[in-house]
């Protein structure tokens, strides 16, 4: 369900050279650190690099890219 929101300008500005440079629309962008910022407070021992690797394995794994992990 899509949601009108207000944003501030400095956050919508932010967000355009991130968005441009990773070919996402600025309110993707957004939806994209609110991703990130929502699972660093929900797991704050974690990188912020654990997290995003940890969401794109979860999409790859969506998109049938994934495989099972071997141990030893």
């Amino acid at each position: 369900m899509a949601t009108t929101m207000k944003l501030s300008d400095a956050l919508v500005e932010a967000a355009k050279p991130y968005a441009a440079a990773m070919q996402r629309s600025v309110p993707k962008q957004i939806e994209y650190w609110a991703r990130i910022g929502r699972a660093a407070e929900e797991n704050p021992d974690l990188s912020i690099g654990f997290i995003v690797d940890t969401l794109v394995g979860i999409e790859e794994d969506r998109a049938g890219m994934g495989s099972e992990y071997k141990f030893g």
